[in-house]
């Protein structure tokens, strides 16, 4: 009789959640129902899993509505029909077509009898019905079928309860989704924006007792759900099973493969032979082939486009992985974990995460796509839920609360009136609903069959189709994913590679990794910690990281790079490291199994493979409970009682083995803390690989990376920060110029020129002509060449005379002002240049002798790009000089210094007394870092305002080597004050 029932996966309208909603039917002794949410099939396979668990028969199907108006109910009889919903869910969705209102020449369905298509009362005449179509009644609806003559229809009629929300507290907060969602005043939300308030698990005898008179309505429902059935396997593996022709192919291939890569990788090695071995043995057992085959392929495609990657993930703890140039992670020399690549408990394939170039990225989503079918090829979807705050926010502009209200309750404050009370208390209800649906960063499902038989796809501004699932109920039903993901730092490389080549004429061989570990000048910039703009390794608390350990070698950036992950450094573990890294003579190892197990970690859990190993060899658990784990600590599990239950036989086995309870609390304490935050060694260290690549970019041609740093928007820090740090490399730094400039900045020798693009609101398509005007006719000859040429706006214009754009004219920017607003007024048109050259002298303009002064250029600078070319000193109203600097912070330990700084990051954190301090990252006048801490009391009182210059008051300390400033006092410096003079 529940044909209609939803969870809040219809999106702003349902308020169950899916295991709640199939409790709360067995708790009304309901046998058989079906999750029919609003254009969406998302938690179907979870449906169907809690209603076996509950006994219950689980039916499956959608709900389609065109712009809120509900059109029908589609019921899936079998697998095949639910194909059908999807196929025709992901064909409207993906074209953002409206939905047909009803079948007209031929029923839904391929065949009829796959699936049912349930009509509201009132919307297509009984007589007009095909074979698989119904009309559903509501119970409130039983009245209106007494003018009905329902004889020669009787077997059309059905009973629909639609079931949208728990009770009469979850009713408002339907309403509140449906205000939030038309984004309207409560009080303004349509009745037919809103679902009726009966819309709830109506007892069964009473919706029987509604249809008593009509004992015929109740047989036919009970009859079309006797007629449903849903199959499927959870435990079988969906993912696409054969690469080649056949499994045997696959294995023969991969055997090929690998053993070409094993020659070019190790030549001749009996040890690495060995696991090679081993692997492919299990690799073949385990039905991973086509797997690695399909990654190596992905590989291959990019190589041949000249596309740079990073594989990582647990899949490269492999060998096979390694000779196959899916990573360049050598198993062998790093003695990685082979079990937590892949064991016989092991049901998944391991995880491969392939970064490429942004810029490339899309075009090997587009090749998988056209190489697997796009039947079979899916993006793995997410799903953005309501953050409490956010909430709070929506709530309150839908109780129509004014501005300043709205962020007193957002940020925490009391709630002082009966609405702000509710407001909160309807927040938290809200809290973690899924909101709209997303895409994983870099998940790709390729299926042996099609998606459809799975899941439903949308088309997300992204441009590629996207299943209406996420990772978890992929992984659930046996759907593997695949990262293909995209990052900035491999960006910085390509783009190094090019200019390196374009500047110097030198070809760089960026995959020599053994050359670039052993350099000792890259070692020794670690060493410094001389790492802004190379990835991973370029933020504040790396760096200090970095600094403490006095890291210098390959070995200790992949235990470092794991470390700085906040499991490790908030259970204290990442101190304990640091402290027995410098004194390994005197480890005081908890255990000595754990010494057995953790040596190489001086005791301490660093890497996923650590807790794998000490729950198999320390706790006595098997290796899949050690697996289960791991991904709990990774995020990648959800099955809170199965990680009860694993708990409990952890201290139940320690018990077995008399340890001491203390000893079998901390290190499961320690197990604990990684919570979501760790790595896989392989996978540190196909970080501190391509680390190792930047740092050697960055030592031997520092011009160039910088600039390729700068030409991909993307690091830690802001653009300023790289144009600073290019700035050090003694490259000399122009501002745009008309005659030199691309869109992007480059390199020329030791000028670099910064491009447009970095020019406030300056518009493509007018850089686009102006370069197009240039390169087709050359060089411009002054001002007025410049305007007739292009046909440049006032506006425009005037940005590219401020920059200073046309220094090269050799006159002064207020002169070039005037000359510019005048040929404006004259109404200049586009003339050519072949008749721009013959034509006559430009227009000679008597003015006054105009003198620029180097504060206004620093401030147009400031106001047309955001920062200064320049050293920002240069506007500070104030001397740094007469303060203590970076470098004075060593000879005055303990002691209290006052700074002038610049302002260029901070951190905010929480401590246990759940107050707010902060870190914060500055550059004196050298440009030389300044680390500062404000505790609370400090931050309360002296809070930092923003970009800007700082006087600090504080007392020096050290950790390790790397020196702070606790702050005691701070206050803000001005700039200089503009000088306006034009004579």
């Amino acid at each position: 009789m529940y044909l209609n029932c939803k969870t809040y996966f219809s999106f702003r309208y349902g308020t169950f959640a899916t295991e709640e909603l199939v409790k709360a039917a067995t708790q009304i002794g309901v046998t058989a129902m079906a999750l029919t949410n609003i254009n969406s099939t998302c938690d179907i396979w979870d449906f169907v899993q809690f209603c076996r668990q509950q006994g219950i028969k689980p039916i499956t199907g959608a709900e389609i509505r065109n712009d809120g108006q509900l059109l029908y109910i589609l019921i899936a009889a079998g697998n095949k029909g639910l194909y059908w919903i999807n196929e025709l869910l992901s064909t409207h969705l993906q074209n953002g077509k409206p939905f047909p209102e009803q079948a007209k020449e031929q029923p839904f369905f391929t065949d009829p009898k796959d699936g049912y298509v349930i009509y509201p009362l009132g919307t297509k005449a009984p007589e007009q019905l095909f074979v698989n179509e119904r009309i559903g009644v509501l119970p409130s609806e039983v009245n209106k079928l007494y003018s009905i003559d329902l004889k020669l229809t009787a077997d059309k009629w059905i009973i629909r309860q639609p079931v949208s929300f728990q009770n009469k507290t979850y009713y408002n907060v339907h309403r509140l989704l449906r205000a939030i969602d038309k984004n309207v005043l409560l009080s303004k939300l349509s009745t037919a924006d809103y679902c009726s308030a009966d819309e709830y698990f109506m007892p069964p005898d009473k919706l029987l007792d509604a249809f008593r008179q009509y004992p015929f309505i109740v047989t036919n429902t009970y009859k079309l759900m006797d007629n449903c059935s849903i199959e499927m396997d959870f435990k079988t593996d969906k993912n696409k099973k054969i690469f080649s022709s056949t499994k045997e192919d696959d294995r023969i291939l991969l055997k090929k493969l690998t053993a070409d890569g094993f020659a070019f990788r190790y030549g001749k090695n009996k040890l690495a032979a060995e696991r090679v071995a081993k692997e492919l043995k299990i690799i073949d057992e385990l039905g991973f082939n086509a797997y690695f085959l399909i990654t190596w392929d992905i590989i291959r495609y990019a190589q041949s486009r000249g596309f740079y990657h990073v594989g990582r993930g647990s899949g490269a703890n492999s060998i096979v992985a390694y000779c196959l140039q899916i990573t360049d992670v050598d198993p062998i020399e790093l003695d990685l974990y082979f079990e937590r690549f892949l064991n016989p408990h092991r049901t998944s394939p391991p995880d491969f995460d392939i970064d490429f170039s942004w810029l490339d990225r899309d075009e090997v989503i587009d090749y998988v796509f056209k190489r697997y079918g796009k039947k079979q090829v899916a993006l793995l979807g997410m799903y953005s839920t309501f953050q409490y705050r956010a909430v709070v926010r929506e709530l309150g502009k839908v109780f129509g609360l004014p501005k300043e209200e709205i962020d007193q309750l957002a940020a925490g404050g009391n709630a002082d009136d009966k609405i702000q009370q509710q407001i909160l208390r309807y927040g938290r209800l809200i809290e973690n609903f899924p909101n709209h649906l997303s895409i994983h960063p870099g998940g790709m499902l390729i299926a042996e069959e099609s998606i459809y038989e799975y899941a439903t796809v949308f088309m997300p501004p992204k441009g590629f189709p996207t299943v209406q699932m996420d990772m978890f109920v992929a992984e659930n039903i046996g759907l593997y994913k695949l990262d293909i993901l995209s990052q900035r730092g491999l960006g910085h490389i390509k783009e190094s590679l090019r200019l390196i080549k374009e500047n110097q004429g030198v070809d760089i061989n960026i995959h020599d990794f053994k050359k670039f570990k052993t350099d000792k000048r890259v070692n020794d910039q670690i060493k410094r910690v001389q790492t802004i703009g190379c990835f991973y390794i370029e933020s504040p608390a790396m760096r200090q990281l970095l600094k403490k350990l006095e890291c210098d070698d390959y070995i200790t950036l992949v235990a470092a790079s794991s470390i700085i992950r906040p499991g490790v450094a908030s259970s204290g573990m990442m101190k304990a490291y640091i402290e027995r890294y410098h004194d390994p003579e005197n480890i005081d190892y908890i255990h000595p199994v754990m010494k057995e197990l953790l040596q190489e970690t001086f005791g301490v859990m660093v890497f996923q493979e650590d807790v794998i190993k000490v729950a198999h060899h320390f706790a006595g658990l098997d290796m899949g409970e050690a697996d289960i784990l791991r991904r709990a600590m990774s995020g990648k599990y959800r099955g809170n009682q199965e990680m009860m239950r694993i708990k409990e036989k952890w201290f139940l086995n320690c018990r077995e083995r008399n340890y001491p309870e203390n000893i079998t609390a901390e290190v499961w304490r320690q197990i604990e803390s990684f919570g979501g935050y760790s790595f896989s060694k392989a996978h540190s260290a196909s970080f501190a690989v391509e680390s190792y690549q930047s740092l050697y970019l960055k030592t031997y041609y520092p011009k160039e990376f910088m600039v390729a740093v700068i030409n991909n928007f993307g690091g830690f820090y802001s653009r300023e920060l790289y144009f600073l740090e290019l700035r050090k490399t003694g490259a000399t730094i122009h501002a745009p110029c008309v005659n030199k400039s691309e869109y992007y900045t480059h390199i020329t020798g030791n000028d670099v020129y910064t491009g447009f693009i970095h020019i406030k609101s300056f518009q493509e398509e007018v850089v686009q002509q102006l370069l197009e005007e240039r390169n087709k006719n050359g060089l411009f000859l002054h001002l007025q060449d410049f305007i007739e040429r292009t046909n440049i706006t006032k506006e425009q214009l005037n940005m590219l005379v401020s920059i200073g754009a046309f220094r090269f004219t050799g006159k002064k920017k207020k002169q070039l002002l005037w000359e510019a607003n005048f040929l404006q007024k004259k109404n200049m048109t586009h003339v050519p240049a072949a008749s721009s050259l013959f034509a006559d002298a430009p227009f000679k303009f008597q003015l006054p002798a105009f003198v620029d002064d180097p504060l206004d250029d620093l401030y147009d600078e400031l106001e047309s790009l955001d920062f200064t070319l320049g050293n920002p000193f240069d506007l500070v109203n104030d001397d740094p000089h007469k303060y203590h600097l970076a470098k004075d912070l060593p000879a005055n330990l303990n002691k209290i210094v006052t700074t002038l700084i610049y302002f260029i990051d901070y951190k905010v954190v929480t401590t246990i007394r759940q107050e707010r301090m902060s870190f914060g990252t500055f550059l004196d006048v050298n440009l030389d870092w300044v680390d500062t801490v404000h505790f609370p009391e400090s931050l309360k009182n002296y809070p930092i305002k923003g970009r800007g210059f700082y006087k600090v008051t504080g007392k020096v300390v050290s950790d390790f080597g790397v020196y702070n400033i606790e702050v005691h006092k701070l206050y803000k410096i001005g700039y200089k004050e503009r000088k306006y003079a034009n004579l």
